[in-house]
């Protein structure tokens, strides 16, 4: 079964560092894809902030529980 983990953040390094620490417990035949991202979202009238998102695709075996 194919799944995806999405890491959002509004600092990329704590976005990254989710998303390594996720990526260490996978095995390499488990890896399939890794997209990045950036967006700005409206916080109130004229206020913004910037977001990171991080979402990476792969594997599970039947026999895994996910994530």
């Amino acid at each position: 079964m194919i799944q995806i983990k999405e890491f959002i953040d509004s600092d990329i390094t704590l976005a990254e560092k989710s998303a390594n620490e996720f990526l260490s417990k996978l095995r390499e035949d488990q890896f399939i894809d890794i997209r990045y991202g950036t967006f700005v979202k409206k916080l109130a009238v004229n206020s913004e902030a910037q977001r990171s998102a991080i979402v990476i695709v792969y594997r599970v075996d039947d026999v895994l529980k996910k994530e």
